[in-house]
């Protein structure tokens, strides 16, 4: 396909996608991959963060010769407000037809399917093992992932790009 047809369909796409915007329905996307989202909860670096600044606070109240000044209270904040953050940015694995992509410490990051190793699941965890790098951990227990959903989910994406899978 050349590169005016495809500028045309786009210009095309965008005057559909802002009629049917209007009209309140949902958009058309072009050339769109077919994936599912499975959406965690984070609660556990919350929690310490919060236990982490109440006994900084504590411990500070108790010093004789420390003043609580502005700066103290703006450190507070901001580590309030980063527990916060962590909170509502919820972990993710999103499966596609051939990768798959998670929200890790340093940014989103996608593996293809033909960097995959392997993929196993045991009781409330699933782990996606890497060629190159270290391994995926999808955990019920700190980020309240589906691992049930998940799991049978990543035995499809398996078969589908022959990936060997283990469940335990």
């Amino acid at each position: 396909m050349s590169r005016s047809w495809e500028r045309k369909v786009r210009k095309n796409m965008s005057v559909v996608n802002k009629q049917r915007k209007k009209q309140g329905n949902g958009q058309i996307v072009f050339n769109a991959d077919k994936s599912e989202k499975i959406i965690g909860r984070n609660f556990i670096a919350p929690i310490l963060l919060i236990l982490f600044i109440g006994m900084y606070v504590i411990l500070m109240q108790s010093s004789t010769e420390f003043k609580m000044d502005t700066m103290f209270w703006i450190t507070v904040g901001c580590y309030i407000l980063l527990a916060i953050l962590f909170f509502f940015r919820r972990p993710y694995i999103t499966i596609g037809k051939d990768f798959v992509q998670s929200r890790r410490m340093t940014g989103d990051k996608r593996i293809p399917a033909s960097a995959i190793k392997g993929i196993f699941i045991q009781k409330g965890y699933v782990i996606v093992e890497q060629h190159k790098g270290g391994n995926w951990v999808f955990s019920k227990l700190t980020n309240r992932f589906p691992t049930e959903e998940l799991g049978e989910k990543l035995k499809v994406f398996a078969q589908a790009n022959n990936i060997a899978f283990q469940q335990k």
